[in-house]
């Protein structure tokens, strides 16, 4: 008997889980030279999810999911401090003879 998928709060659509690429001077290093794009997603994405919605979006093949659940930083304005929102990065490693084009 094969057991129920777990998911974790609502049923995300694919633009809700890929919420944007990460485009700094590493994550181009990434996708240069290791076909690897760093996205920004959903804190309650699985890395299935995150396989099939970056397949759907940009029709191509994911060989790898790597995720990281980021903590938000602490901030001080004046005599206040507060904090960051926490956030959760995704690096998708793709077929070799895939690309995404985000320029």
């Amino acid at each position: 008997m094969a057991t129920p998928e777990i998911t974790r709060g609502p049923k995300l659509e694919p633009h809700q889980i890929i919420l944007r690429p990460l485009v700094t001077e590493k994550g181009t290093h990434q996708f240069e030279h290791r076909n690897a794009y760093p996205f920004e997603v959903n804190l309650w994405a699985t890395k299935d999810q995150i396989r099939a919605a970056v397949t759907e979006l940009f029709n191509v093949r994911v060989l790898k999911v790597r995720t990281q659940n980021r903590i938000g930083k602490t901030k001080r304005y004046r005599m206040r401090e507060g904090k960051l929102a926490n956030w959760k990065k995704a690096i998708v490693t793709l077929h070799p003879e895939d690309r995404i084009e985000f320029f």
